[in-house]
């Protein structure tokens, strides 16, 4: 059997996980114990943590761990609040612990990634009236439909009118015209930088995805990237991306995950 690795990124401590085989992943600013693996070392980008969050740590494990797996393992990620459940029909239960994944189901077989389950995308209509004046002129039906909310407009929404455009405007050519399709189209997308997959589509997938986030960074920088919807853009480029990407070059699976937040 195929062996699983299942990093979870926080910025918190977990303490209900740190017993179990998860691997812990620390980014941001807080003191960590021994732990929690720390992405501030050797080949990393941390000091780009407040604009690229969890992505921070996916670059430090790309560049200094990715090598040491076998091409057969499974290696995948997810983060402090949102964790894969191990099967499609898991039960409620009070402890989290019992039916997170934890081993490789026998469905995965004839698939290489596995992403979450996809999310339906919409608005509120007073923020699409506030945001979305322009995305009305072009698409009046908006206002009464919002089932036709795709991940372009979403984000033009959320996070600036035509910041997706100039970031897809300096991708790579194999992807440009896929990737517009895909995020003008699709009003669903498997969210959460939560993947699954293995080492040579792994490596291929980061260096895809970082190659084009730091040219983005040539066209909006970081010094005037303020406020929540802004202060992690490549976090949220990162978040349509990935879908598109692992859609496009892989046979992947969607698996059931879970929100949990431990209030204690």
């Amino acid at each position: 059997m195929s062996n699983l690795d299942i990093y979870c990124v926080t910025d918190k401590d977990i303490p209900f996980l740190e017993k179990s085989n998860y691997k812990l992943a620390a980014v941001g600013k807080k003191k960590f114990s021994d732990k929690y693996l720390r992405c501030d070392n050797m080949d990393n980008i941390f000091h780009k943590e407040e604009n690229y969050s969890e992505l921070t740590f996916h670059y430090w494990f790309w560049k200094n761990q990715l090598q040491y797996y076998n091409d057969h393992d499974w290696v995948g990620f997810c983060q402090k609040r949102r964790f894969w459940l191990n099967s499609r029909s898991t039960t409620e239960t009070d402890d989290i612990t019992k039916i997170i994944l934890k081993c490789v189901p026998k469905e995965w077989e004839k698939y290489n990634a596995v992403l979450c389950e996809p999310i339906q995308l919409g608005t509120k209509l007073s923020k699409l009236l506030k945001r979305g004046w322009r995305n009305i002129i072009k698409e009046p039906i908006l206002l009464i439909d919002h089932s036709r909310i795709t991940i372009k407009i979403q984000f033009d929404l959320h996070h600036g009118y035509g910041v997706l455009e100039k970031a897809i405007s300096v991708m790579n050519e194999k992807d440009k015209a896929d990737f517009t399709e895909f995020v003008e189209k699709n009003t669903t997308y498997n969210p959460h930088i939560m993947f699954i997959s293995k080492k040579k589509i792994l490596n291929n997938f980061f260096k895809d995805q970082f190659e084009w986030l730091f040219k983005c960074e040539k066209v909006f920088g970081f010094k005037n990237l303020k406020g929540y919807d802004q202060t992690r853009l490549y976090a949220f480029l990162a978040e349509r991306y990935m879908p598109f990407w692992f859609r496009k070059y892989t046979s992947y699976n969607e698996w059931p995950w879970i929100f949990y937040e431990n209030k204690n």
